[in-house]
């Protein structure tokens, strides 16, 4: 591997990042240009699902390549084709519209739903979305979204996101009006630092959709392709959404998402909806290639057993030093320091090798691989228990 020096002078800056450059992947383990190896506890924000460079998708990647890259989302492609069944045939939903990002997965499905809404419910329109919610990056999904920091960004945003505190049934009844379509929200709040819907909530908020004649979308970019230790994070509350999305995970790191919805709400019309690159051959090759090897037997109960395995030692640490509880499913976990030292330990984890997410000031979010080995979590442990033990006689 080269020492080479880069610029960085042509890279509009949006964020933070760290002046190094990665060249290498491979299963948990990754490369910058000077040779350095780190262990990626990350993956990209849970989208490698099957780890750096995976074989089944490296090999479904190369076989579509030297047959059909791209022909029109116009056309239909075997690839498209399969992945949808894939897709409905293990899940509750029945119809698939391919998109290249979470927000534009999530966008499809307010557009959906509100079309829905002016056939069904008098132009009906509100979701009611969950505050500390995130749901992408564009302006409709910024405005459903309930980050703080966003409140008076890229005004004017999109209207009609009324926002509830999580798990709280009745401040959801309270918004319901004449003018409400649906109920829009992730089953774990990722971004917001592992918050979970409890089954409960879920659960309550299913019951209240058919009483009052509302879709329950169910944003599963984070939480859906096995993150949970389940296919789908619904599947845990034994809940029933008409419109979820998936992401992250589904392409296993090449860019795919996925609006997923029930028979009966599917009400797009020619022009209505649509992407340039949207279900291309290529891409849906490789979420095939995930699916497939997430439904092989014993896939996701390895998932729920290792997750166990990271809780349980994260459990440990946070007795050990004070710390909060852990919260999170399968390989979806955060750990609360109840102190604001969550970005000092992330930086020296990567100075040591090892890439972890704060994603707020007192929380550290473990992300890996499903495919991750418990030697390699070992590993993570042996790097981090003396990061977390001089972070916290320290302090911030």
């Amino acid at each position: 591997m080269s020492n080479t020096e880069f610029a960085f002078d042509s890279l509009m800056a949006f964020t933070t990042r760290p002046p190094i450059v990665f060249v290498e992947g491979k299963g948990s383990w990754l490369w910058d240009h000077n040779g350095k190896k780190y262990l990626d506890f990350v993956q990209g924000w849970a989208v490698n699902c099957l780890g750096h460079s995976p074989q089944p998708v490296l090999e479904a990647l190369g076989k579509q390549a030297a047959r059909l890259i791209n022909c029109s989302p116009a056309y239909y492609n075997e690839s498209m084709i399969r992945l949808a069944d894939l897709i409905t045939r293990n899940s509750c939903l029945d119809k698939v519209f391919f998109a290249n990002s979470g927000a534009e997965a999530n966008e499809g499905a307010v557009k959906l739903a509100r079309k829905w809404g002016g056939i069904h419910r008098d132009g009906a329109f509100e979701i009611i979305t969950m505050d500390h919610g995130f749901h992408g990056r564009t302006l409709m999904t910024m405005a459903a979204s309930g980050k703080k920091e966003w409140q008076k960004l890229f005004e004017p945003k999109a209207q009609g996101f009324p926002k509830v505190d999580l798990n709280d049934l009745e401040a959801v009844k309270s918004k319901i009006s004449d003018k409400t379509v649906g109920i829009m929200l992730e089953p774990i709040q990722g971004e917001a630092g592992v918050y979970e819907a409890t089954d409960a909530f879920l659960q309550g908020l299913g019951e209240l959709a058919k009483k009052e004649g509302l879709l329950l979308i169910l944003d599963e970019i984070q939480t859906g392709v096995g993150r949970t230790g389940r296919l789908f994070g619904y599947e845990h509350a034994g809940v029933e959404p008409d419109i979820m999305t998936l992401g992250k995970g589904l392409g296993g790191g090449v860019p795919l998402t996925a609006l997923v919805a029930k028979d009966a709400v599917c009400c797009f019309e020619p022009g209505d909806q649509g992407g340039t690159f949207n279900g291309n051959p290529l891409v849906t090759a490789a979420g095939c290639a995930v699916m497939e090897a997430l439904i092989e037997p014993g896939f996701l109960e390895t998932v729920t057993e290792t997750g166990q395995y990271i809780a349980e030692r994260l459990a440990a640490i946070s007795s050990r030093h004070g710390f909060g509880e852990v919260r999170g499913k399968g390989l979806l976990l955060a750990l609360n320091l109840k102190q604001e030292i969550g970005k000092k330990i992330a930086d020296a984890a990567m100075e040591k090798g090892l890439l972890l997410n704060s994603p707020r000031p007192d929380t550290l979010r473990f992300m890996p691989a499903l495919t991750v080995t418990r030697d390699e979590i070992d590993q993570m442990f042996e790097i981090l228990n003396p990061i977390i033990q001089e972070a916290a006689q320290t302090g911030a």
